[in-house]
């Protein structure tokens, strides 16, 4: 049997998903990589399971630089909770009027992402790659 060749994505594609992971990987991980290395008391659990999910997804895409294909369901996480949060977080909240400072904070960074992330992702690509492809054997 014949495998197909892969698809390539264009040079210009693999630089936008190139500078996305680098966007992510600096300065979300400056951030970050500097409060979860200068932590001085002892985080509340869920806080710190958010800056341990943050601390490993920065890191990996900075991965991503290099390997900006295989990399590539790290950016469509980075889509899926973004827009999560937005819709189960914010918007009940902005629906009730009750919206507060600190989730009023983060509405902007986490806004941008559901705005940029997928200009810059390989729609086609992911749809032939994770949609219609067939998935790997089970046996």
């Amino acid at each position: 049997m014949m495998l197909a060749r892969p698809v390539e994505l264009p040079l210009y594609r693999l630089y936008l998903l190139r500078a996305m992971y680098a966007l992510i990987g600096l300065v979300q991980g400056s951030q970050t990589w500097t409060a979860f290395l200068h932590h001085t008391k002892p985080w509340a659990m869920w806080h710190g399971v958010s800056m341990a999910l943050l601390g490993a997804f920065t890191a990996l895409c900075l991965l991503g630089i290099r390997y900006p294909v295989k990399m590539l369901p790290l950016m469509i996480f980075e889509l899926a909770w973004k827009m999560l949060w937005v819709l189960a977080a914010w918007l009940p909240l902005y629906l009730a009027h009750r919206v507060d400072a600190d989730t009023a904070d983060q509405l902007f960074p986490i806004a941008l992402g559901v705005v940029l992330v997928p200009l810059v992702l390989p729609w086609g690509y992911i749809w032939r790659t994770y949609v219609t492809a067939p998935g790997d054997r089970w046996r």
